[in-house]
């Protein structure tokens, strides 16, 4: 059991099996009081879990159950030796979010289940099969790490450590050393490449026989969906969200771009909307979406995706 001593909530210690066999780590963290559904947390590449336990106790204490989890290759879902086991970002979407996605649907078949994704995390749940029976999506800085869209002012010092020293250190150890250089958490070699070599077209990472199902895949989503970007996110600008978004073409997707000044603070970037500093603010908004659907932000609102 996780201590949860923050809130008195604890989640419990979960096992999450896949299709392939492979098994992921995970808590499940019940409602207090009323349960108004069931929501899955997908985090960003190479962050831990344990990361978003403060947020999921904090949806759990406002009525719904949670299930966070770690990707294959990271976490409690590591193995014991990450060099050649061919893990890639796909199957995060295709076999890790699928099987949560059928987790919490069979823990309790009547609860709609909502998404939240962060980074990657919320672009992963269009690969997966069973994503048409998604209720909602919340996505925060959600985009597929095309280095085109970075923001300007940093896209040369990104491209460096993303595209250029990343996938070299990945071939000469058959493992990304995230965690030795301090750059998140280590990763499985298929998911650095796939970073490193993304492509402005996400599918054109795939073998071509298989790219029009991928499209169809993310085209039979059709859960609202409402992506959240912050104004001095390097990595998820406006434009990248946008190029996400337009994969979800059936989705009824509403995005916004957050300025730092909108929550009372001079910096928020990629990764800190997820910090306990923002639990009476933007945690509380978002329960606006998640519960009744309703956009917190409608002066923040852009442009339809015109990819």
């Amino acid at each position: 059991m996780d201590s949860g001593s923050e809130t008195g909530i604890a989640g419990q210690r979960i096992d999450i099996g896949c299709r392939d066999g492979i098994n992921l780590g995970g808590h499940l963290w019940p409602a207090v009081g009323r349960c108004d559904g069931a929501v899955i947390i997908n985090p960003a590449t190479g962050v831990l879990t344990s990361y978003y336990h403060r947020y999921a106790r904090f949806l759990s204490a406002h009525g719904f159950q949670v299930l966070t989890y770690d990707y294959r290759g990271i976490g409690l879902s590591r193995p014991d030796r990450l060099r050649g086991c061919g893990y890639r970002w796909r199957d995060w979407g295709a076999l890790d979010f699928e099987a949560a996605l059928t987790f919490a649907r069979e823990h309790d078949p009547l609860l709609p289940v909502a998404v939240v994704g962060h980074s990657i995390g919320g672009f992963l749940p269009g690969f997966a099969e069973s994503a048409p029976g998604i209720e909602r999506m919340l996505t925060v800085g959600a985009q597929y790490g095309y280095w085109g869209d970075y923001a300007r002012s940093q896209r040369r010092s990104l491209f460096w450590k993303w595209h250029a020293a990343m996938p070299v250190l990945t071939a000469v150890l058959g493992y990304f050393p995230g965690r030795r250089l301090g750059w998140l958490e280590d990763l499985p070699a298929g998911v650095a490449n796939e970073w490193s070599f993304r492509r402005a077209r996400m599918e054109h990472s795939y073998p071509a026989p298989e790219r029009k199902e991928i499209i169809a895949r993310f085209a039979a989503v059709q859960a609202p969906i409402l992506a959240i970007g912050m104004s001095d996110d390097p990595i998820g600008t406006p434009a990248a969200i946008s190029r996400g978004l337009s994969y979800f073409r059936n989705a009824d997707a509403k995005q916004v771009t957050i300025t730092p000044g909108d929550l009372g603070l001079e910096a928020v970037g990629h990764f800190s909307l997820f910090h306990q500093r923002h639990a009476n603010g933007f945690w509380l908004d978002t329960l606006l979406w998640l519960r009744d659907g309703i956009n917190p932000w409608p002066q923040r609102l852009c442009p339809a995706p015109a990819f």
